[in-house]
């Protein structure tokens, strides 16, 4: 499916039918999810390699830049931050640059191009560098909208914090796990980039206009920022499921020295308790009066000094 296609004549988008131009002209087009038959008709008329053809039909490609003569293939990952669910929602977006054109191909939940392009095209300057600037149009907004992303993981992992400090007994470790695999899953899609994305900032290919490059310089800047602040982001994780795990660890230890200080105590009562139901003849104050009250106020006395031990120790 066509979402959107124009020619460029010299900085300024022309109406009409998308055919292909002299010097000084290239068209845009972008498609969404397009069919094997869809894309046939692009595919005579710009000669794209068949290769790079099914990698755009069939998606699923890992983030990486391709060479096939003089037409550029990038395939790059968008990435949308989905809060509720604490989940980032991976697209996939496919770049056929050439010589006189640019094809966009998205597939699943990746971001809107409109504004790329519309923006651009209030820039006659930029848009008269060819495909090249709307290559880093739409690199540019690929890679702006890692932030958003990276924010809402930073806010959650700010929440895991304060959850895992907090001084309630919760155990957030399903949650730092599912967060992790986020992260991982996230970085996945902006590593890869850094490399291509130097590529072109270098001016490797011949296409690639010059006064461009310093444009990919600042998308490989953003991206490698990106890159970082997940690689710090997964860092963070990690040393809080260790730290939860400790705490888990210390929890126990709490609890078994509570639970071991009321045996102590509860033992006294019962030792003495189990010695008088013997019930032998001959026993200390058997037949005393006061035996039995005598008998309670020892087992309180030792149960109140122990319990006043235990608490002075923390145990309790």
């Amino acid at each position: 499916m066509i979402v959107d296609s124009a020619v460029y004549e010299h900085g300024n988008r022309i109406d009409g039918p998308v055919e292909r131009r002299g010097p000084g002209s290239f068209v845009w087009i972008g498609l969404y999810e397009p069919t094997a038959e869809e894309f046939e008709s692009l595919t005579r008329e710009f000669d794209l390699h068949p290769l790079a053809v099914e990698d755009a039909i069939q998606a699923h490609q890992r983030p990486k830049l391709d060479v096939y003569g003089d037409m550029l293939f990038l395939v790059l990952k968008t990435a949308r931050y989905v809060d509720p669910q604490e989940v980032v929602e991976i697209g996939e977006l496919l770049v056929f640059c050439g010589s006189d054109y640019l094809i966009t191909v998205r597939h699943g939940e990746a971001g809107s191009l409109k504004g790329a392009r519309e923006a651009l095209e209030n820039d006659p300057e930029r848009m008269r560098c060819g495909p090249s600037a709307a290559l880093h149009a739409v690199l540019d907004t690929v890679v702006d909208d890692y932030a958003p992303a990276i924010d809402g993981l930073q806010n959650d992992v700010d929440e895991v914090e304060e959850e895992l400090f907090s001084p309630n007994r919760s155990n957030p470790a399903e949650r730092i796990y599912r967060l992790q695999r986020e992260t991982l899953q996230f970085r996945r899609a902006v590593a890869p980039l850094v490399d291509p994305v130097d590529r072109l900032a270098r001016g490797q290919f011949d296409h690639i206009h010059s006064n461009v490059q310093d444009y990919f310089r600042d998308v490989q800047d953003h991206l490698i920022r990106a890159r970082d602040m997940l690689d710090g982001i997964r860092d963070l994780l990690s040393s809080s499921l260790q730290a939860n795990l400790a705490q888990v660890g210390v929890r126990q230890n709490e609890d078994m020295r509570r639970i071991s200080a009321w045996v102590a105590i509860i033992a006294v009562p019962t030792a003495i308790a189990g010695i008088y139901g013997m019930n032998f003849e001959h026993m200390p104050e058997l037949r005393w009066q006061y035996g039995y009250p005598a008998a309670l106020l020892a087992m309180a006395l030792i149960c109140a000094s122990l319990y006043r031990y235990f608490k002075r120790v923390g145990w309790l």
